[in-house]
């Protein structure tokens, strides 16, 4: 039905913008929520909220520390579910994450 990736730097080195990313910051995160997946049959239905949850439960038991996740900036536009594989801004947001820079120069 849905999946959530999740893991560190180290296991998930390859993000979008990186050099320009890993210049900007001071510190990596301990862990990244990288990439969703929700069968088309069950999106926009709350399943993407339940799979963070579960994630950052296992990140917690892990240990926990920072967790950083590069969403979609919707900026309150309808978007094709199927491009949202990052997730959105706003689901972050809900979920208690801050905003705190764009990754890159496009990105959210």
């Amino acid at each position: 039905m849905a999946w959530c990736q999740y893991g560190t730097p180290e296991e998930l080195p390859n993000i979008y913008h990186r050099k320009e990313y890993e210049a900007s910051v001071d510190r990596l995160p301990d862990h990244r929520i990288t990439c969703f997946f929700v069968d088309r049959r069950y999106r926009r239905e709350g399943v993407s909220a339940v799979a963070l949850r579960g994630a950052l439960n296992l990140i917690a038991h892990a240990g926990g520390g920072i967790v950083e996740a590069y969403p979609q900036d919707t900026q309150g536009k309808k978007v094709s579910a199927s491009f949202l594989y990052n997730g959105t801004r706003t689901l972050f947001e809900q979920a208690g994450f801050d905003y705190i820079r764009p990754k890159g120069r496009t990105t959210a």
